[in-house]
């Protein structure tokens, strides 16, 4: 169902497209080119090339379901976006055989002026379907989408997870041979995810779909797909069986820490990311946690929710807590120092690695932002709950207060 044979992704770094407004900028330019690229192809030309995906190969057969893992910026949204068409390949090419739908980012293939049930019939015109298959579907999607309420309401003023729950409703039901996924699950809440996981079970065993899924969800990778590429620095480092896949993504999370205390996304800078136990000392199980994230939110970005999200060294994703869980106008300021802190009475995690992971929200659109840089810390046993270090497979990330009871029936 798809061939992709050595594609590979470049973009210019430091060089934007010249846009010539007067007669007198186009004469300029004019004379400027030749130097410019005389500069270009000394050395000299203040631009370079980035490869974001570099000899992709792989093939996936009708009924595969395939998860793709990595760190972000490992080139995994990148290769989607080939492959569903969206960017053009700078080398190789990408043979997809049947219909493709794709579920890349909250609101892809929505009109936002249109209301949701004129978006089911755009996608389906989309996918090349007639309006008698949409017709024979349209009940199915609405019901599974649980948005029929808002159906004649203007999609932009749906919140990302009726966005995505409609969305995909959409790409799971209207037929599509091949259905890729990215992490926008993640925007819906535990109860839509599982449900989606099902749906996508069920198409790829019971109808014989193929389906791509990327996520940083390990458990619902290994749940899912039978076959895991692990991709880093735009290559395929691993392709076979979902376990060795996510083993090897694991041991590539824990000796990832070389890189500088700092980092940057497209809206905003962090200076820093510290996790501290009572008194600045060692972070323990069930003892009192901050997590406090030095950052500057960048000019032309506002109305920002910020999220901190905890992983664990293979990569599951142990909980998350945003800003606006906590308070619905807690929003970041733009170009100003932030110390923004999340304070925890008992950090109830069992002992072992972890990473936090910093993203942005933007309560208008959506959209989503995380910086590329994981910051590791350690959970150390307090000795009053547990007392057993790294038992991850026994008793799981997180210690319940419980109490056991036993008495004769």
């Amino acid at each position: 169902m798809i061939a992709a044979a050595g594609i590979g992704k470049a973009y210019r770094l430091g060089q934007q497209e010249e846009r010539f407004t007067t007669f007198g900028d186009a004469l300029v330019g004019a004379v400027k080119a030749p130097l410019k690229r005389f500069r270009q192809l000394s050395g000299g030309g203040g631009s370079s090339l980035f490869w974001a995906l570099k000899d992709v190969s792989f093939e996936v057969r009708q009924g595969e379901v395939v998860g793709i893992i990595g760190r972000n910026g490992a080139g995994k949204s990148t290769l989607l976006k080939v492959l569903s068409r969206i960017t053009r390949p700078t080398a190789g090419r990408a043979v997809m055989r049947g219909r493709v739908a794709s579920l890349l980012e909250v609101g892809t293939g929505f009109h936002p002026e249109l209301s949701g049930r004129e978006n089911i019939y755009l996608n389906g015109s989309i996918l090349g379907m007639r309006k008698t298959e949409i017709d024979r579907k349209f009940d199915e999607i609405v019901d599974f989408s649980e948005v029929e309420k808002f159906l004649d309401t203007p999609v932009k003023r749906y919140s990302s997870g009726m966005y995505v729950r409609l969305a995909f409703a959409v790409a799971a039901h209207l037929e599509p041979e091949i259905l890729i996924v990215d992490e926008v699950l993640a925007v819906g809440d535990a109860q839509f995810q599982k449900k989606c996981l099902g749906k996508m079970q069920e198409v790829s065993q019971g109808e014989g779909r193929t389906v791509l899924f990327v996520s940083h969800n390990m458990a619902a990778v290994k749940r899912l797909c039978n076959r895991g590429l692990f991709v880093s620095q735009g290559s395929i480092q691993v392709d076979g069986n979902v376990d060795d896949a996510v083993d090897a993504y694991s041991r590539f999370f824990q000796t990832y820490d070389d890189a500088p205390e700092s980092g940057e996304c497209d809206v905003a800078v962090v200076d820093s990311v510290s996790v501290t136990g009572p008194g600045e000392g060692m972070v323990e199980s069930g003892k009192p946690c901050r997590f406090r994230v030095h950052q500057r939110v960048k000019p032309g970005y506002e109305n920002l929710a910020f999220r901190v999200r905890v992983f664990d060294q293979r990569g599951v994703n142990a909980f998350g807590v945003s800003t606006e869980d906590i308070s619905a106008d807690k929003t970041l300021e733009a170009d100003e120092p932030l110390s923004v802190d999340l304070s925890m009475d008992r950090l109830q995690l069992t002992p072992g690695n972890y990473a936090v992971v910093c993203e942005w929200v933007d309560r208008v659109t959506w959209k989503n932002y995380t910086l590329d840089k994981m910051f590791p810390f350690t959970v150390e046993s307090s000795g009053e709950v547990y007392d057993i270090p790294l038992m991850f497979e026994k008793h799981g990330l997180l210690l319940p207060q419980a109490e056991f009871s036993v008495a004769r029936a």
